[in-house]
Formats: C-alpha cells, sequence, structure tokens
C-alpha cells in the first residue's frame, strides 16, 4: 500500500526537505512501513534514511538527522496507513444496525481495528484478531487497549456477538495481561440477556485480570427506534437498574478492600433511571471511562464548583439558553443556578430536547440531530446565544448525525451557536464571557 503525503507542517523538517503534498513514502531505512505504527517505530531513530517518490516519478533518498522520536511533520491520505479493519460480528445490541437509512456512508462503518482502540480510545471485541496482532500490540506496547466484552461465558457471547470464535476473549486478555499491556474494559447490558447471573459471572472472571485490566464500565444498550427486524430487545426499567447498581455496588466494595480499586463502574444513565445519587468522586479511580458515559456527571459538578470559586461575581446581563438531552437537562439546571449565585442578571434556561431522531428511548445529548433542535427551539425565546455541546457534533467539524451543519441550525434558530467543549470551566465561559 502506498503512503500518500496529505499535509506537510509549517516550518517542520519534511517542509526544509522539500517534500510536498501528493509525494509517496516508499520507505523508512529499508523498510517499507506496513502502517502507522510500524512507521512511528521506524522514525524513532535519530538517524533515518527516507526514500520518496516525487509527482513526476523521480525518487529522493534523503538520510536525516533529528532528535530521537522527532517526528518529519508529514501526515498521510490515509490515517492509518492501512485499511480500516470492519467488525466481523453481528451484534444482538449494535447500534450501527439501528441508524436509519440516508445517512452519511462513514457512519454505517464497523470498525473493530486495535489502532484505533489505541488512537482514539475505540473499543474491541478481539475477535478478528489472530496471535500475530496480538503480537504486534506487544511488540509496540500499544497501551491502553479498549475491550468490549458484554459476557465472558464462551457459549453466551459467541451468541451475543453472532460470532462463533467471540468465546475465545478471555486466553487473548490473558496474553495481553503477561505481556504488560494496559486494559479497560466495557459490558453493554442487555436485559433478559447477559445480566443478572451472567453479569455477576462476568465481573467475577474479569477481576483476575487486576491491575492491567485497570477499570469495566458496565452501561445500557441503546436502542433506536429502528429495531425492525433486529433482535428483540428490551429498555431497562427503574427497578431493573435498581438492580443492576446493587450487582456493581456489592463487587465494588469487594474489590476495593482487596485491590484499593473499585474496578467494575456503572455507566451515569442507571443512576438516573434508578432514581439514585451520583456515586462521589473517589469512587471513579480518576475518571477512566468517561467517553463511555461513566462519571461525566460527577466530575462536571465538580469542576463548576471549583472554577466557581475564582469568579467573584458581577452584574453583567446575559440571556443563555442550553439545548441538550433529556437525561443532562437536570443537572445542567442544577449548575445554571450556582452560576446564578455568582452573576444574578444572567438568565440561563435549559431546554430538554427529545431525540425524534433515533427515538425517545435515546436520551444522551450526544446523539441529538440538527433536525430535531431546529423543529423543536424554533420560534422560543433563545436569548443572546444558544449553547450546544461538542459531543453532538463530528469530530474537528461543525457537523451533526444527521449531517446538518451549525451554520444551517444557526440559520433556521437565528440565533448565535456556542459550542461547549466537555469541561465546568468552558461552560462557565460560554454562558458568561
Amino acid at each position: 500500500m502506498e503512503h500518500t503525503v496529505s499535509l506537510v507542517t509549517p516550518g517542520s523538517i519534511a517542509e526544509e526537505l522539500g517534500i510536498e503534498r501528493g509525494d509517496v513514502l516508499l520507505s523508512v531505512n529499508g523498510q517499507t512501513p506496513e502502517d502507522v505504527f510500524d512507521y512511528r517505530y521506524l522514525m524513532n531513530e535519530e538517524e533515518v534514511l527516507v526514500l520518496i517518490r516525487k509527482a513526476d516519478g523521480e525518487e529522493w533518498e534523503l538520510e536525516i538527522e533529528k532528535e530521537y522520536e522527532e517526528d518529519l511533520g508529514m501526515e498521510f491520505e490515509n490515517g492509518l496507513m492501512d485499511d480500516y479493519r470492519s467488525c466481523r460480528n453481528k451484534c444482538i445490541f449494535c447500534f450501527i444496525d439501528q441508524l436509519p437509512e440516508g445517512m452519511r456512508r462513514t457512519l454505517y462503518f464497523k470498525d473493530d481495528d486495535s489502532r484505533l482502540s489505541f488512537l482514539q480510545g475505540n473499543y474491541l471485541t478481539l475477535t478478528n484478531m489472530d496471535d500475530r496482532d496480538l503480537d504486534r500490540i506487544i511488540y509496540y506496547k500499544l497501551s491502553p487497549i479498549n475491550i468490549s466484552f458484554q459476557a465472558t461465558n464462551p457459549e453466551l457471547r459467541c451468541r451475543m456477538l453472532n460470532n462463533r470464535f467471540a468465546g475465545d476473549i478471555l486466553r487473548k486478555v490473558q496474553r495481553l495481561r503477561e505481556a504488560g499491556i494496559v486494559m479497560n474494559g466495557q459490558i453493554v447490558l442487555c436485559k433478559g440477556v447477559n445480566d443478572g447471573e451472567e453479569l455477576e459471572r462476568s465481573i467475577r472472571d474479569l477481576t483476575s485480570f487486576l491491575p492491567e485490566l485497570q477499570s469495566v464500565s458496565v452501561v445500557p444498550v441503546g436502542l433506536t427506534r429502528y429495531r425492525e427486524g433486529l433482535y428483540p430487545l428490551e429498555p431497562f426499567t427503574e427497578e431493573d437498574a435498581c438492580r443492576v447498581l446493587q450487582v456493581i455496588h456489592r463487587w465494588q466494595e469487594r474489590i476495593f478492600s482487596e485491590h484499593g480499586v473499585h474496578f467494575i463502574h456503572g455507566g451515569d444513565e442507571w443512576y438516573i433511571l434508578a432514581k439514585e445519587p451520583m456515586p462521589e468522586a473517589d469512587t471513579y479511580d480518576g475518571y477512566l471511562q468517561l467517553e463511555n458515559g461513566v462519571g461525566m456527571v460527577r466530575l462536571l459538578e465538580e469542576e463548576v464548583t471549583e472554577a466557581l470559586r475564582g469568579h467573584p461575581g458581577d452584574d453583567r446581563v446575559r440571556r443563555v439558553t442550553v439545548a441538550t438531552g433529556v437525561l443532562a437537562a437536570p443537572f445542567l439546571r442544577a449548575h445554571g443556578a450556582k452560576i446564578q449565585e455568582h452573576y444574578p442578571n444572567v438568565q440561563i434556561q435549559v431546554l430538554e430536547v427529545k431525540n425524534e431522531f433515533f427515538g425517545e428511548q435515546i436520551t444522551v445529548a450526544g446523539l441529538l440531530t440538527g433536525q430535531d433542535l431546529i423543529a423543536q427551539l424554533k420560534g422560543k425565546d433563545l436569548g443572546d446565544r444558544l449553547l450546544i455541546t461538542s459531543s453532538m457534533l463530528k469530530c474537528n467539524e461543525p457537523v451533526f448525525l444527521d449531517d446538518t451543519t451549525v451554520a444551517e441550525v444557526e440559520n433556521a434558530l437565528q440565533i448565535k451557536i456556542f459550542i461547549v467543549e466537555s469541561s465546568g470551566t468552558n461552560l462557565i465561559e460560554c454562558m458568561i464571557e
């Protein structure tokens, strides 16, 4: 596979050497990089020999002296410098299978690539990995790796993933553990499938991989309204959530007494559904599972409280609206009230936006679409500015899941949108500055 340069960083070694966009990297120290990790490994030298093919076909051999681990300043058309590995499973809970037709093509791609787990935090099932793939993880020390377990019962895991090779996961995890690879895990809980005694078994089995497996989150399955022809899954009730949390809390106490960490963590959704208070900050062991919706509510509260200590307050006037999902709305209202104690003339309204696009059982803000924002906020008095979370948007692009742009929502609602990053400090700044 050829590695075509897509970007040369200004002022970099590559620019000084005359490397340009469209040039092709042929080899480093006589070896053709298999993927981005080969490339990085080969570049971790003070002297490298790079072979480049220019647009006219001329080949340049460049002898380069640099600092150890210093990058040349090149990016490539394919970020992995290799084909992305797609998922071989047909999971009964797969969210991508629950997407409607007509969305952008990339949303339907199911990845199961260890390199994306290391680079972006994606979760792997390990079903498409053979011993050579494990060898590469160990050789390049790709750590931490995020693993999607679902169940440790081999037969059940094969059924849940619809993959006859899915039951071999614990052998692979043991190899990674023996090599010192740090891991985090998740269990997507499906009612009547991998809960109850199966959840007990999974937690029991996974504790044996401590401390290399440093945390496991338990999150409820997300169910959209596009499930025709799929495995019949039911939403969890308040009573179900209470039972799940009882299991998690009991295991947390036991594991903490033996290992000094809580290890198994429930997603924020369980506590909201069960109408139970969020755990204290030290229960989250350093918030290892934030991207999985574990501890986000507690951390934001801590950050807002801490940030406000540095704000003496004043009489500035603002009228701000925060648009969010049903799940986060009560907590954001509480944060807004704290901010108003310091800035009494800042009016903050928090509006719940129901997820009509995916279905009302989807309550997280990150899955709201531009068309739902427009439909439910149009005609409302939104004040001076509208705040939304960055999790609603495509990474580094102002585009919602339904391909509506931020500019289109601004135009439809006739208001300036401020995008809030996931921190209490940024939330306060967007509300008052």
